[in-house]
């Protein structure tokens, strides 16, 4: 009997919680913010998870198997892992809220990571390939974390949330490389191979992007946007209107989906050949991770300006200029000559830009075109579509160079980025103001 009472007593101090929230918009002010900053922080560990595992990934399977053939397994398995992690995060996220989904995510991938170090201990190629399998949570995790800033984000600030935690993701995301050789050299120390180094800084970044989120999220903001939602629907008598809003609402859904699965396909297909293409015309590994190096910063380091931008010029001038810088970079790599350091830069960082506007563009969209009840499930389910877009655009890039050349890849993937200009007229068919 006290143990019912007890529980009674929690479900009215959560409920009262709930309802300072509700009904007052200072607090849901003052809740978003620390939720940016909450999110920002986790995504500085969740890059520097990421990028430290991806950079010696397929240089561990290369040592551990003895042969180059199957070099590219870690990248595909990483991409596996993330697209069923999306959708078990968003479920996740869906029914508990976003600190059960985010850190049940990064967690998952910090046990990936311990797998991986003891793989390369033991030696066992199994546990390598099994645990970057369970690796790839991490990524999906840091993609999915963008959301949860705009939870609580009015229609004009949610692409400038977004845009936020994907600049902190640049911090960890340069830093994980650049500690390579670091980690590689602890390692050792302590009697664990070196290239399994990288996969102890990103076992702990991902754990305490975990912790972060476990312990400083609260309350949940998309527990607290659901609640707001459900009041507001109480309140309001819908009937004909909510079946407009419904045919809309998935338009949006249908269109922001598009918009990234196409810049996906299109930044991974350039960006996978490009190495090989500059290895042939001479360039050594430094001019290669120079070029790389300014693709990366494009894709991330813009992203405030990218998100003040799609507030407030709109979703769909953004897409336009998403479809418009891919193909001007398509142009510059299709027709720079291979020694050519200056366009080479120029393709890639242009190639980047074109990315981070349709990124952002595109789930501003899919956060304006969903209600709190079903939002954490459709973003796991778009992430994934993003995730295995990303896949098919790299093992199809080897496919077109190898049976032409990395000038038509390149042309393929500038004239595929017009069809984003198509997609936007069939969103403006619809009459819904947000897009």
């Amino acid at each position: 009997m006290m143990i019912h009472r007890d529980s009674v007593k929690v479900l009215d101090v959560q409920s009262a919680s709930l309802q300072n929230y509700i009904h007052s918009s200072e607090k849901q002010k003052a809740l978003y913010k620390r939720t940016l900053f909450v999110v920002s922080i986790s995504q500085i560990f969740g890059g520097a998870g990421l990028a430290a595992g991806v950079t010696v990934g397929a240089l561990l399977a290369q040592q551990m198997l003895g042969t180059d053939a199957y070099a590219g397994l870690p990248s595909a398995l990483l991409t596996l892992g993330s697209a069923g992690a999306a959708l078990f995060v968003g479920r996740l996220s869906q029914r508990y809220g976003r600190r059960a989904g985010l850190t049940a995510g990064f967690m998952t991938g910090g046990l990936g990571a311990i797998g991986v170090i003891l793989a390369a201990i033991m030696n066992s190629v199994f546990l390598l390939f099994t645990s970057l399998l369970v690796y790839g949570a991490g990524s999906a995790t840091n993609l999915q974390a963008r959301y949860a800033g705009t939870d609580l984000a009015n229609g004009k600030q949610r692409a400038t949330a977004i845009s936020m935690t994907m600049v902190f993701t640049t911090f960890g995301a340069v830093a994980g490389p650049n500690l390579v050789n670091v980690m590689g050299d602890f390692a050792l120390s302590i009697g664990v191979p070196s290239l399994a180094g990288p996969f102890i800084l990103g076992a702990a970044s991902y754990i305490l992007a975990g912790l972060v989120l476990f312990f400083m999220l609260r309350p949940d903001p998309l527990v607290i946007a659901r609640t707001i939602e459900s009041t507001n629907q109480e309140r309001s008598d819908k009937g004909v209107l909510s079946t407009i809003e419904h045919t809309e609402n998935k338009r949006g859904i249908i269109v922001g989906a598009t918009i990234m699965v196409l810049t996906q396909i299109v930044m991974v297909a350039i960006m996978t050949m490009t190495p090989v293409h500059m290895m042939h015309h001479g360039h050594g590994l430094g001019a290669v991770g120079l070029v790389i190096g300014f693709h990366i910063g494009a894709m991330y380091l813009p992203s405030l300006v990218t998100g003040f931008l799609v507030d407030k010029l709109g979703r769909m001038a953004m897409s336009i200029a998403s479809g418009t810088t891919l193909l001007l970079a398509g142009l510059f790599a299709a027709f720079a000559p291979g020694d050519s350091m200056v366009l080479m830069v120029i393709a890639l960082s242009l190639l980047g830009l074109g990315w981070n506007f349709g990124l952002i563009s595109g789930t501003a969209l899919i956060v304006d075109s969903t209600e709190t009840s079903t939002r954490a499930k459709t973003q796991g389910t778009v992430d994934v579509l993003i995730a295995l877009s990303g896949a098919a655009g790299g093992a199809l890039s080897g496919l077109i160079v190898a049976g032409s050349s990395y000038s038509t890849l390149s042309l393929v993937g500038g004239i595929l980025s017009l069809l984003l200009i198509p997609v936007v007229k069939w969103s403006q068919g619809g009459k819904n103001n947000t897009l």
